[in-house]
């Protein structure tokens, strides 16, 4: 799609992340028709506010990777168009630790009601909980050009930052249980959902509102963690809304305090109102969420109308679903063995990562798959590439090709110098053992011409551990270390006729040492043809199809000890012309 002006030609494409940049821009007061609305906006010393945020409860895997990613896209946008702009990220550890997923020690059942930020690392590699999953996206972000303004919930609670919020708030209950109360029955209508979906949907805190005692302290919009064990497992008391005590008794610990809400900054709001409070706090001009996020009596909904008692006004919003994972039953960050976005860059290019949620609608979910889908992306992208390169051809796909190829900041990501089809790539590795300098020798010999193995990455790196780890050991290619001398012994005529031409004419295919692919691919074809009378260059007749088949099946055995495997002008050149000679020449 692009935009249209008074019946003209089209002119700049426009896409998701266009919308959603324009509602941004009029949340802050500017007008995106305006041409001059980024020198208004900065005038006026208005920064245009994108948050992301999220509690760093487990692996941040490639679902949560969409809160990241749509708000970094839509910073970008505005920073392209010279809107004053920036992505502000919360970082929730100021959350309680809500329960010990599978292959931590059960033990940890102690920290429960921790805050995220206070439970240690089980694996002893980072100061906290928190921590160990934080670093991996990090470095994973800066790998994506996606740059954020971070900012740590444990730190500003701890610091007072939000205190006279906190108090507003809770001389506010009343009004703030009012809107909660007429939210609370208005639950979605049920809709089936995947086992993935369903896992995600049971993580989720949107729905989050549940009274933790019994009495008018029942629904208390604040919640302190208790001083003696950090956990927030506590009965409230009493609160004193002139002298702002607010007393407890432990559950877990047995012990009681009192804590004072103006001065002790210990606890934090309850999350329906905490995230209206900080909305309101650091002025967020969009902020998406997970489509539980915007159900009715979910959070957001909620929140557009608590944020007003705290004089503010919700931000523009798009409700993102699921990103699911080939082959993964459940995609639950509280649990383990979830794909993070480290695991995806050890097979994609950055900018492939990227375009797979640029290019789609944040409402639309969609599957990563890591099995066979991974050469068809890769063909997909690439053909792309070639599209971006004529701006005739320029439109809402060349768009998102260019949102995933470079940013703001770091400017065009890292591709390959010289670009080698992903599935060329991998072919080779598979019967090379993920030799780069084997690789390397092979990719020039199919007419790929390079200076070095570097102008091959970081796609070459990517294609190797794709064939190592996540091709089957079922699918791997195992080359035949001697002859198969059963095998030819025991040949037909017809076949023992097909590897005759195939070694009269194959040598053809190599000039000076160097193998010509075409050749050897038109050579491998051919040789049914020949053997029923036709020419390497005739169209082949179903006879000779069905010939095309047992004959390439024939080779696969002879070369592989497989009935099928990469495509075999690939392998024969990968092979070379002297191991091929030797596999299946009969004695």
């Amino acid at each position: 799609m692009a935009r249209r002006s008074n019946g003209q030609a089209p002119q700049e494409p426009v896409d998701w992340v266009t919308r959603a940049a324009d509602d941004a821009i009029r949340h802050a007061g500017g007008d995106p028709r305006d041409p001059a609305v980024a020198e208004t906006l900065r005038a006026a010393g208005t920064v245009v506010t994108c948050a992301s945020g999220i509690s760093p409860s487990g692996p941040i895997h490639l679902g949560n990777l969409r809160e990241f990613l749509t708000v970094h896209l839509v910073a970008e946008e505005l920073l392209r168009r010279g809107v004053p702009a920036r992505h502000l990220h919360s970082w929730d550890d100021y959350d309680r630790f809500r329960k010990v997923p599978a292959g931590v020690d059960p033990s940890f059942s102690t920290h429960i009601g921790k805050p995220l930020s206070a439970v240690p690392d089980p694996w002893g590699c980072h100061d906290s909980w928190a921590e160990h999953f934080k670093a991996p996206l990090r470095d994973a972000l800066a790998q994506l050009g996606a740059t954020m303004e971070e900012v740590d919930q444990t730190e500003r609670y701890t610091a007072g930052a939000y205190t006279e919020q906190v108090l507003h708030a809770l001389a506010r209950r009343d009004a703030i249980e009012d809107v909660l109360a007429r939210h609370r029955t208005k639950k979605p209508a049920p809709e089936e959902v995947s086992e993935e979906e369903a896992a995600t949907l049971a993580d989720s805190v949107a729905n989050e509102d549940e009274a933790t005692q019994t009495g008018d302290l029942g629904r208390f919009p604040y919640k302190p963690f208790c001083r003696t064990c950090g956990r927030d497992t506590v009965t409230l008391t009493s609160y004193d809304d002139e002298t702002t005590d607010l007393a407890y008794t432990c559950d877990s610990c047995g012990s009681s305090h009192v804590t004072n809400v103006r001065d002790d900054h210990e606890g934090k709001l309850v999350w329906k109102v905490d995230w209206p409070m900080r909305w309101s706090v650091e002025g967020v001009n969009f902020e998406p969420g997970g489509v539980d996020h915007a159900t009715p009596g979910s959070s957001y909904t909620v929140g557009k109308e608590i944020v007003k008692l705290f004089d503010g006004r919700a931000p523009s919003f798009v409700g993102y679903s699921f990103v699911g994972v080939a082959g993964m039953a459940k995609m639950s960050s509280s649990k383990g063995g979830v794909p993070t976005a480290s695991d995806a860059l050890r097979v994609l290019e950055a900018p492939v990562l990227r375009w797979l949620y640029a290019r789609r609608q944040p409402k639309q979910a969609f599957t990563v798959d890591f099995g066979p889908e991974v050469v068809r992306l890769y063909d997909e992208w690439d053909a792309l590439a070639r599209k971006a390169a004529d701006p005739a051809k320029r439109d809402a796909q060349v768009l998102a090709f260019e949102r995933a190829s470079s940013t703001s900041t770091a400017g065009r990501l890292p591709t390959p110098t010289v670009v080698v089809p992903f599935r060329t790539l991998s072919s080779i590795a598979d019967v090379t053992a993920g030799s780069a300098e084997q690789i390397s020798r092979l990719v020039g010999d199919l007419g790929h011409e390079h200076g070095t193995v570097a102008d091959l990455e970081p796609r070459l790196t990517r294609a190797i551990t794709w064939t190592n780890e996540f091709v089957p050991a079922e699918d791997r290619t195992t080359v035949r270390a001697t002859p198969d001398r059963e095998l030819l012994a025991g040949l037909g005529e017809q076949e023992r006729t097909w590897l005759y031409l195939l070694m009269e004419h194959l040598p053809s295919a190599w000039a000076d040492e160097s193998p010509d692919l075409d050749r050897v691919t038109t050579v491998v074809y051919g040789v049914p043809k020949l053997a029923r009378g036709l020419a390497l260059e005739d169209s082949p007749t179903d006879e000779v199809k069905a010939d095309q088949k047992a004959f390439f099946n024939l080779l696969y055995r002879l070369l592989v000890q497989a009935e099928r495997g990469p495509r075999l002008p690939t392998l024969i050149v990968a092979l070379g012309l002297g191991t091929v000679t030797e596999l299946v020449t009969a004695p």
